[in-house]
């Protein structure tokens, strides 16, 4: 058995028991006052995760910016192409200038060595 299967088992068999041990304790209390102290306790912890996760994502939304238009987006990204365009282009003609060069070269080569 691999160790996240095991850590599975565990956690499946703690849970048996919490609830066993919580719901026994909320129907048959050890002394008066118990199981009302529970109950508390269980609707305060509920009720502060609860609000507190909502708080949490009224805050993430309050302080977060909002998002660029789609249009600006758009054409940051056509300008970003086109740069890319050009690059490309410009690389090119480089490539076949030396392609030149090196052709003229050979060709000089050439030449002077059949004279």
């Amino acid at each position: 058995m691999s160790r996240d299967q095991l850590i599975g088992w565990g956690l499946l068999a703690v849970s048996a028991v919490v609830i066993v041990v919580y719901a026994w304790l909320v129907w048959f209390p050890l002394w008066e006052g118990l199981d009302i102290l529970l109950l508390k306790l269980t609707g305060t912890i509920a009720v502060i995760g609860v609000f507190g996760i909502l708080g949490w994502i009224g805050y993430t939304l309050a302080t977060t910016p909002p998002p660029k238009p789609i249009e600006e987006i758009e054409k940051e990204l056509e300008e970003e192409l086109k740069k890319l365009e050009k690059e490309m282009k410009e690389e090119e003609k480089k490539e076949t200038g030396e392609e030149k060069k090196k052709s003229e070269e050979k060709s000089g080569e050439e030449s002077s060595s059949e004279k």
